[in-house]
């Protein structure tokens, strides 16, 4: 009865780590989401920081999301961005081949004779066998400044906050309110 228990928490705690970052605000104890620095009364740098689910494309999303939600709730118009680029910070784990384990234990102990493909009580292949896995988390930055009025239609880095938020809001999956 332990073993379905813990086997039913284990899969809880992978589901957890395997979902991609909502949007909102990061904290203290949550470094992923969203934070900005206010540098002048109309320049921001804003950042979001995904975790290893979520996609560039969407801390892409994110970040221009809050461009624009900030730039309404600053009572502007529309925001231009001066400055952007989104880093990829990437890391590797590995950890041996489940297949390597197998249900023999190495063909040593009751099992040594059981399946004769192990030679010298090793699994399948060499006892070297390891599965590495790439991790990669993005981050994203950029620097706004937001005027009032109409967005010059010849530059293709001003955004209109209203059209930017009311286009993307379909994208943006919100942190569940607590």
């Amino acid at each position: 009865m332990i073993r379905p228990a813990i086997a039913a928490g284990l899969a809880l705690i992978l589901a957890a780590c395997a979902t991609s970052t909502p949007y909102g605000p990061a904290s203290g104890n949550n470094p992923y989401g969203f934070t900005e620095q206010r540098i002048e009364t109309n320049r921001y740098r804003i950042v979001f920081r995904g975790n290893s689910s979520t996609t560039r494309e969407s801390v892409e999303t994110f970040l221009l999301y809050r461009a624009a939600e900030l730039t309404i709730e600053s009572g502007f118009d529309y925001f231009i961005v001066t400055e952007q680029d989104t880093e990829a910070n990437k890391r590797y784990s590995s950890s041996p081949d489940p297949a390597f384990y197998g249900r023999y234990y190495y063909g040593y102990g009751p099992y040594c004779c059981a399946f004769p493909y192990y030679a010298y009580g090793w699994g399948w292949g060499s006892h070297y066998d390891y599965t590495t896995r790439e991790f990669t988390r993005y981050t994203a930055i950029a620097f706004i400044t937001m005027h009032k009025g109409e967005k010059p239609a010849e530059d293709p880095q001003a955004f209109d906050a209203r059209s930017v938020t009311e286009n993307l809001r379909s994208y943006v999956v919100a942190a569940p309110q607590s």
